[in-house]
């Protein structure tokens, strides 16, 4: 017997888990590899930091007085003393063939400027003051808000930027260089107002006075108040933080997690599949594109009516975690079974399933075989990126219909910057097949929009039955709004399963090329690959929805992995069980199968409808 485990977590508050996520980009290496010391820098002096090529990480403790502290991390040899250079409130790391990172813990309120080429910037914390420069390196800053003053510039390109709050115009300059300056917080406006008062205040006193002369009344009556006044006294003010950041190519990111930055952050008018993901009121993929273009954002929604419940910017559970219900509540799992050789074992019932949550057995509802047909969708890449090969893309889409049970539903969204609906759901395959014809290639590649679009979407409608997304794509998103920790969340939300078949943009047929012994040209014979992201990003995907990832190298593949998917769905089972989650804890589901050898894989659990 096998047990397939799935852990749930509650959701954690959305500052916890972007601070979680932010600290996981502050470089750690091997201990073998990093250099550590303390920094006698004094506290007021401006700290000046220059590492050309290597991240640079600076963050503030919540106290004023703390010590300062330098760890330096290589992606190379170990870091040598020498490596780097401390000479009073100015640190300096020599140039070497590998990357050194360095991460400063310094007190709180410390003016700092650093300087950089391609290297990349953090700024996180309360600090005075911060400049930065750069080449072509990202700037990263996490700062409070409540008062801020700053500068950012782009002197050799247009601006790159992402914002967690919306920011001014940006400023058009000369020789092609662009700013954005200003200042943000209720605090920055009580500052303003404050320094006024005591003039007004002055100037009323002396006026009382030399009208009724009440002087020793009205100072008597004035202290008598201060008590009261001490009672109500509003909380401490942000102190002010000054930002200068100046870049040649680079992209700052404010106040925003790095990963959640789209590899596009042109602020640019909203697609298709955007304007559906803003209907949608899903609020974390509404206010990814929000961050993007918060113009268009704003002037689209304002066209919408009024939703009849405002959605929340809560935070999502991480990849693996599974939903919390309140009892009593029907909960929806995917479980695909197969034995020790990988086959699928098909004929399973009720009986022959065991569900636990929290290591209590729950009463299963029914378990649905994969007789029942599926909703599926073909998302198919036609960017620009594969352009030449729009009539693979047709046959390679037609091979899949011959592959899919006769009784699934299907649907087939193309897509490159944008999403066009070739078909929406049916059964009939000639029409399918002839609406392929309409297919059309060129643009850039938008796969976490399309994604997006297909499950807030296509899907939402189906949510409670059988669903499941077959994408044909190179893996290489460049053009979305959404970035890809979004679309993960977002998958996790829907249940449906995720069949990623990446095909290398450069692939061709073996059968088309010479052998090697006959042409002067051996590189021809070779396969582009896909790239370590799109993988790894395609991995992911499959995992968190209980599907498969299949990275093709041969287009010979591409039919084995057809008839592999639709096994994987053939042997998959809908296990409806009945939930007592309080929604308070950490909750775990495993299910077991009464089958000798046998292998379980689970899907994220939804609730559904009674």
């Amino acid at each position: 017997m096998f047990y397939a485990f799935a852990l749930r977590l509650l959701s954690k508050p959305l500052s916890l888990l972007l601070a979680i996520s932010i600290l996981a980009f502050i470089p750690v290496s091997a201990p073998a590899q990093a250099y550590e010391r303390e920094l006698n820098t004094s506290a007021k002096a401006l700290l000046m930091i220059k590492n050309r090529t290597g991240r640079v990480s600076v963050i503030a403790s919540d106290d004023e007085k703390s010590k300062s502290s330098l760890q330096a991390t290589s992606t190379g040899a170990p870091v040598e003393p020498g490596d780097i250079t401390v000479s009073g409130n100015q640190i300096v790391v020599r140039e070497r063939p590998y990357r050194i990172d360095l991460t400063l813990r310094v007190a709180k309120r410390s003016r700092i400027r650093i300087e950089s080429d391609s290297g990349m910037v953090d700024v996180i914390g309360d600090f005075e003051a911060a400049e930065v420069v750069t080449n072509t390196g990202t700037i990263h800053a996490d700062v409070p808000l409540d008062a801020l003053k700053f500068k950012f510039a782009w002197e050799s390109s247009r601006p790159r930027f992402m914002s967690d709050v919306e920011l001014p115009r940006v400023k058009e300059g000369r020789a092609g260089a662009f700013s954005i300056s200003g200042e943000l917080g209720p605090d920055v406006k009580r500052k303003k107002t404050k320094k006024k008062e005591p003039k007004t205040s002055e100037a009323a006193e002396t006026a009382e006075g030399q009208t009724d002369g009440k002087d020793g009344a009205e100072k008597a009556g004035d202290g008598s108040d201060k008590g009261a006044d001490d009672a109500t006294k509003p909380p401490e003010k942000q102190e002010l933080v000054h930002l200068n950041f100046t870049t040649q190519r680079g992209v700052i990111l404010l106040n925003v997690d790095p990963s959640m930055a789209p590899n596009d952050l042109r602020e640019r008018p909203l697609t298709q599949a955007a304007k559906a993901i803003v209907r949608s009121g899903d609020g974390p993929l509404r206010d990814a594109i929000r961050k993007i273009s918060p113009k268009w954002f704003g002037d689209y929604a304002r066209t919408l009516p009024a939703p009849s419940r405002e959605p929340s910017l809560s935070a999502r559970r991480a990849p693996g975690e599974m939903v919390t219900a309140v009892a009593p509540q029907l909960m929806r799992v995917n479980a695909s079974v197969t034995d020790r050789n990988g086959r699928a074992i098909s004929g399973m019932r009720d009986a022959d399933f065991v569900v636990y949550e929290d290591g209590s057995e729950r009463q299963i509802v029914t378990v649905t075989p994969a007789s029942e047909p599926f909703n599926l969708v073909l998302l198919l890449d036609v960017s620009g990126s594969v352009e030449e090969r729009i009539d693979f893309i047709r046959k390679a889409a037609r091979d899949f219909l011959r592959t899919a049970s006769l009784q699934d539903r299907i649907s087939i969204i193309s897509f490159h910057d944008d999403i066009r609906i070739i078909s929406d759901f049916t059964t009939d395959r000639a029409l399918l097949s002839k609406r392929l014809d309409e297919l059309d290639a060129g643009g850039a590649t938008a796969l976490y929009d399309a994604l997006g679009y297909t499950l807030v979407d296509t899907l939402k409608p189906l949510r409670g039955e059988r669903t499941a997304v077959v994408v044909m794509s190179d893996g290489d998103d460049n053009k979305s709004f959404v970035p890809f920790p979004a679309i993960l969340e977002a998958v996790i939300e829907s249940g449906a399963l995720i069949y990623p078949l990446y095909v290398p943009s450069g692939l061709i047929p073996e059968s088309s090329v010479p052998k090697p012994s006959l042409t002067g040209d051996p590189m021809r014979t070779k396969y582009l690959t896909i790239t370590t992201r799109a993988a790894e990003e395609g991995e992911k995907l499959a995992s968190v929805s209980g599907g498969l990832f299949y990275p093709i190298k041969r287009l010979e593949d591409l039919q084995k992995a057809y008839d592999d998917v639709v096994a994987q769905m053939r042997t998959a089972y809908t296990i409806t069980y009945s939930s007592t989650a309080n929604g308070t804890g950490h909750r775990r589901i495993r299910v077991r199968a009464n089958r000798d050898g046998a292998s379980v894989r689970l899907s994220p659990a939804v609730t559904t409808p009674h």
